[in-house]
């Protein structure tokens, strides 16, 4: 009896300090496998919190982060959001405020675009990892072999031609490398900004679908005719990662994307083409609104977690000016997540190893996120529409678009099939 009751008393302060767990919903990609490893000083920092990852990729996360936080029930502390569902969660209450952070925090010093982005109504619901833009880059040295200079700010007429010129099927070299992969954060937010340099708009100031206009059919069918003529055979199975690669191995001579890629671009022991490389904003068209993407993978946590002041914790050393030195002092500045923060844009170290920089500055303060189009429209987002039902909207047209590349659709077909697509799931939805 005595040595159950010894027994019981060792093990009664295990338990009372017994450690909490914070499950974290995130994304497969180079900056969360640093914040992962540099995690394992915060845990041996606070012994009190274990950290448990869940990585997936693009599309897996959003599904399964989505369906965590339909069914109310709390099976992550931590998700990995952006700056299309933060305010719209938060609008919902999905989302804990975040209107009382550490004071060394420094809301102030995040980039003002992106915090507005992640804000409802003033209020923070999700602290920026990273921000990005999306911007052309482009093989110096192919340019100037054939003679061509690219302008300052480039048109999509600037691109087509570039692109004709500078495919060369005997060296393995493509004009033009495009993401084709659907999806509603993969196809449809690059497609979206082309249409919107063209004229094209989601929806109509009455909040009627426009996916059939000829500003849309002639954004699609050069988007058709260019990666049919000048890109890689397999553009419908290509992401991100898939033309990272590409470009990487020195095979596209443009490619239009997000900023991050930048980073990579330049690390000789990522890139064949490192010092080969330059940088020039999205191309525009009729309008530049809307021609160049906003967007921030960010941290949140869900109202419903029993440990919000343990994740709040987290997030937001995982976001701090003193995380991204953290990074800096272990990896590098040319590794430190980008576009979140203004202190970062004033290292002069980053501003050294970072050559491409300013001009994502440039791109992310230059998205036109609440008149993302060339004619006024009733919602804002640049590659999104800020509306509920629109990642249903844009992982259909993902689809159709898939099709239409596959030959599956004709591109009459594809218009046809997107204007019904988005006018079912708007009424089903509002």
């Amino acid at each position: 009896m005595m040595r159950k009751l010894l027994a019981m008393l060792l093990a009664t302060p295990l338990l009372s300090h017994a450690a909490t767990t914070l499950n974290i919903a995130t994304i497969a990609n180079g900056d969360m496998t640093i914040m992962q490893q540099l995690a394992t000083r915060y845990e041996q920092e606070h012994p009190d919190v274990k950290l448990q990852w869940h990585v997936m990729d693009d599309g897996a996360l959003r599904q399964a982060v989505l369906s965590a936080m339909n069914s109310g029930q709390a099976q992550f502390d931590v998700i990995t959001v952006g700056t299309y569902e933060a305010p719209l969660w938060g609008e919902k209450g999905w989302l804990a405020p975040l209107n009382k952070l550490p004071a060394d925090y420094d809301s102030d010093d995040l980039i003002a675009p992106v915090r507005k982005a992640l804000s409802f109504q003033q209020t923070l619901y999700a602290l920026p990892f990273y921000g990005e833009s999306s911007m052309t880059y482009y093989r110096k040295d192919l340019f100037a072999q054939k003679g061509l200079t690219m302008p300052d700010n480039p048109d999509w007429t600037d691109i087509k031609n570039f692109a004709a010129k500078l495919t060369d099927p005997q060296k393995g070299i493509y004009g033009l490398c495009l993401r084709g992969q659907p999806g509603w954060g993969d196809n449809v937010a690059f497609m979206t900004t082309m249409a919107n340099a063209y004229g094209a708009q989601w929806f109509d100031e009455n909040w009627q679908p426009t996916l059939n206009s000829p500003e849309w059919r002639e954004a699609l069918g050069d988007y058709l005719l260019v990666v049919k003529q000048d890109g890689p055979p397999d553009t419908v199975k290509n992401s991100f990662g898939q033309i990272l690669r590409l470009t990487a191995q020195g095979k596209c001579a443009m490619w239009i994307d997000s900023t991050v890629a930048a980073g990579l671009l330049v690390n000789p022991q990522i890139s064949l083409v490192a010092d080969k490389l330059a940088f020039a904003p999205a191309p525009g068209g009729i309008t530049r609104n809307g021609s160049n993407w906003l967007w921030s993978w960010a941290l949140a946590v869900p109202a419903n977690t029993p440990n919000r002041a343990a994740a709040i914790a987290f997030i937001s050393w995982a976001t701090s000016k003193q995380y991204i030195q953290q990074v800096a002092d272990t990896v590098g500045w040319g590794a430190v997540p980008p576009g979140s923060r203004n202190s970062t844009y004033q290292q002069a170290s980053y501003q050294r190893l970072a050559p491409y920089a300013a001009q994502v500055r440039a791109a992310i303060d230059s998205a036109t996120v609440e008149q993302p189009t060339l004619n006024p429209v009733p919602y804002q987002g640049v590659q999104y529409v800020s509306i509920p039902g629109f990642d249903q909207m844009g992982n259909a047209v993902g689809q159709n678009l898939a099709d239409m590349l596959s030959g599956k659709l004709t591109l009459d077909e594809t218009l046809a099939k997107n204007q019904q697509d988005v006018t079912r799931i708007y009424q089903q939805m509002h």
